[in-house]
């Protein structure tokens, strides 16, 4: 999925509302864990509702007399008084704003900057005891360029990383290319800790039917 895509067709916001399809929402899910933009916007959505709902909350004990008495019917509509609305206004305005002044500029300006990301280059095809160092900096991504064997009756592959507790961490998925044994695969910024981190890679044929490639580890030294 591609982001000009993403903003036609308002991606973002139909994530957050839960209207997409499975389908979509897998691929828009594997676009956004790589584009640090539509990360921005999916913590910044997340962030608003979360807000929203305690304001919400919180008005409503406040300021809810509750039903009036000799009647039953619930008042569906007092979330729609100004003391209700105003706290989540003031919310928004606050994500938009911050988003607009702070997060979007520096989004656009690291994007921007040229950089050299630290990597390792792993080999799927053997087994051994050997494990490439990458030198990485705190919260920083960096590069595993990953070596897997050709294989024709794959149409695609997945690739998990394991931390140094054998715990998921991360994961994508990438279409084969035939005659491509080298693919590179950028791990995005996080509190990486140091320790040995393993790559598994799957591969899955057009049935989409999965069979383990192969397993490989690496070090991660952070540099402090």
């Amino acid at each position: 999925m591609e982001h000009d895509e993403v903003v036609r067709y308002q991606m973002t916001e139909k994530y957050l509302l839960d209207e997409l399809e499975s389908a979509d929402r897998d691929a828009f899910e594997e676009h956004y864990f790589n584009c640090p933009a539509c990360a921005a916007d999916v913590r910044a959505g997340a962030l608003f509702v979360d807000h929203a709902k305690t304001a919400l909350r919180e008005e409503v004990a406040v300021n809810d007399p509750g039903p009036v008495r000799g009647s039953t019917k619930p008042n569906w509509f007092a979330w729609l008084r100004p003391a209700f609305a105003l706290p989540a206004l003031a919310a928004l305005l606050l994500v938009v704003g911050y988003q607009n002044l702070v997060t979007i500029p520096q989004l656009a300006h690291k994007i921007n900057t040229p950089q050299v990301l630290a990597f390792a280059s792993v080999n799927l095809a053997t087994y051994g005891s050997e494990a490439p160092a990458i030198q990485a900096r705190p919260g920083e991504g960096f590069l595993i360029l990953a070596r897997i064997p050709p294989e024709a009756t794959f149409a695609s592959y997945t690739a998990k990383l394991y931390d140094p507790a054998q715990q998921i961490v991360w994961d994508i998925a990438f279409p084969a290319r035939a005659g491509q044994d080298e693919y590179p695969l950028q791990v995005p910024g996080s509190n990486w800790k140091s320790g040995r981190y393993a790559l598994a890679v799957f591969g899955v044929t057009s049935g989409g039917e999965s069979k383990a490639v192969g397993k490989a580890q690496f070090e991660v030294q952070v540099q402090n």
